[in-house]
């Protein structure tokens, strides 16, 4: 018998893989399918792309609060 080939995660897959992870969430299943996988290029990306996003809206909302505290 062959063993069933795992399929390539998609855009989403690894999307909802970084944030489950971001925020320690994340299943046996998924994190050995990641694990798995070739490269883990996309998953780099996408973390970094939501880090700099959580840092920038961090940095927005403390200026908006500094503002209409002054």
């Amino acid at each position: 018998m062959t063993e069933p080939t795992e399929q390539k995660p998609t855009f989403w897959d690894v999307v909802m893989s970084v944030l489950a992870a971001m925020f320690g969430v994340q299943t046996e299943r998924n994190r050995r399918r990641d694990f798995n996988q070739k490269s883990g290029v996309p998953y780099i990306v996408v973390g970094v792309v939501f880090i700099v996003l959580f840092v920038l809206t961090i940095f927005a909302i403390v200026s908006l609060v500094m503002k209409f505290n002054t």
